[in-house]
């Protein structure tokens, strides 16, 4: 399991190695206080911490005790359609000094992520005739057979 250290609070941070669509969260804590009692969900957010989770999350979810796994949490589709980066914050629990998690599920797909190269070009804006001190001839175009 995983315990928070000093109060109730945990934060995870989840990177994918591409996109993910999820679709829905399932909690496993212990049946007393040191069970998750709320879960905030967090998008695209690379490095999160304590301080950046005063921002509003994209989703919140009242949980219940579930010491079994049975209870998934959905999500809403529109909100997480193309997650690279998942961040979970858990600021309360059931009146207990720490938190507890024993299990965090994700249901969801995963597609590969898009990486776009570099791709370093020169343009020109007006030709400089210096660059080009051949003299272009005109070329015809002709026609060739093969026998």
């Amino acid at each position: 399991f995983v315990e928070s250290d000093d109060d109730e609070e945990l934060l995870f941070n989840i990177p994918f190695t591409g996109n993910v669509k999820l679709k829905g969260v399932i909690v496993m804590g212990e049946d007393d206080g040191t069970h998750p009692a709320e879960m905030r969900l967090f998008r695209n957010i690379p490095h999160m911490s304590f301080d950046d989770t005063a921002r509003e999350p994209e989703q919140t979810f009242s949980l219940n005790r579930d010491l079994t796994g049975e209870l998934e949490y959905p999500t809403k589709p529109a909100r997480f359609s193309n997650v690279y980066h998942l961040s979970i914050h858990f600021p309360k629990n059931f009146g207990a000094e720490t938190t507890k998690i024993f299990y965090i599920g994700l249901k969801g797909e995963w597609t590969e992520a898009h990486r776009h190269e570099v791709t370093i070009c020169n343009y020109e804006a007006s030709a400089n005739p210096a660059d080009h001190d051949h003299k272009l001839e005109q070329i015809t175009p002709q026609t060739h057979f093969i026998s």
